[in-house]
């Protein structure tokens, strides 16, 4: 099945569909382990996990097709949904954008009306939107791109916008009616809104057609919202982009400063996936058994 098929059945069948945050392959077999149903890669996870970057639009599409293939490598049976900020480009490079991902197994993506040369954080200030028109033309290249394609024609194309800080949440409802209605997005991403009652009255505004996503980050401008919370207000996909990744370097900085300062890794023994689970995370027993018959062991 096609991954943009698969994806947009798991919105379907999933009351909310959870899509996690994976910033690499291996991220990607624990969040399967745990029973996801949608995996998200974040333009914040390459700059960050892969390249040590901050996410101001530093990376580029080769950086992200990259962690895709990993990802998709290993876990193609989990739709996985990319943040591709404003396109990488013009339309003709959005179209190239497009055509990347699918090749490299996406399932989704989520293009964003922020300013192409001023890309911010969505949770932080100062940052600026493009106009209605330019959007517009972002969201046609990407979409026909997409219908037209011979490898996945149901992929997802998203739209996300960063009005509601600029903009309120009129100005929010009136490029969500226009992505969809003339754009042609599929779903819509509307960016650190911060009250359930705004996600409720923009699904009652679109009719309860349209798959809504909350960004639900920590340390954010949204609230920590539950998936029911969030349900009940119309959201049919909630986001958890880094939850993992930042536990991981958390956990990683104290296992560092343990053993620089105590000489030894003893105090921190408990922190650490064990040998065993690694194993099974990996499959590593399968590989080894094909080894051994493969060399006669």
């Amino acid at each position: 099945m096609q991954p943009g098929k698969l994806f947009r059945q798991a919105v379907q069948q999933n009351k909310p569909l959870q899509c996690l945050g994976a910033v690499n392959a291996y991220s990607a077999l624990l969040a399967k382990r745990a029973g996801a149903q949608s995996l998200y890669l974040s333009g914040s996870g390459v700059a960050t996990a892969s390249y040590g970057l901050p996410d101001l639009g530093i990376t580029n599409l080769n950086d992200v097709c990259i962690d895709i293939n990993r990802i998709t490598s290993r876990v193609p049976e989990i739709p996985l949904l990319v943040d591709i900020d404003t396109g990488f480009g013009n339309a003709l490079s959005i179209k190239r954008t497009i055509e990347g991902l699918i090749k490299n197994g996406a399932a989704a993506c989520h293009i964003e009306d922020q300013e192409d040369g001023n890309k911010r954080c969505g949770h932080r200030p100062n940052k600026s939107i493009v106009d209605m028109n330019e959007m517009l033309d972002r969201l046609r290249i990407a979409t026909k791109t997409a219908k037209e394609s011979h490898i996945d024609s149901e992929f997802v194309v998203m739209a996300r916008t960063d009005a509601y800080a600029n903009e309120g949440f009129d100005g929010l409802l009136k490029r969500c009616e226009q992505y969809v209605s003339v754009g042609g997005a599929d779903m819509l991403f509307p960016e650190a809104l911060t009250d359930l009652e705004s996600y409720y009255k923009l699904n009652q505004a679109l009719g309860g057609e349209v798959p809504i996503l909350a960004n639900i980050t920590e340390f954010g401008k949204t609230p920590l919202f539950t998936k029911q919370e969030l349900y009940e207000s119309g959201v049919r996909i909630v986001l958890y982009p880094l939850s993992a990744h930042r536990a991981m370097a958390k956990a990683a900085l104290t296992v560092y400063e343990s053993i620089v300062q105590n000489g030894h890794q003893k105090d921190v023994v408990g922190l650490m996936q064990t040998r065993d689970d690694l194993y099974k995370t990996l499959d590593y027993h399968e590989y080894e058994e094909l080894m051994d018959n493969l060399y006669g062991k």
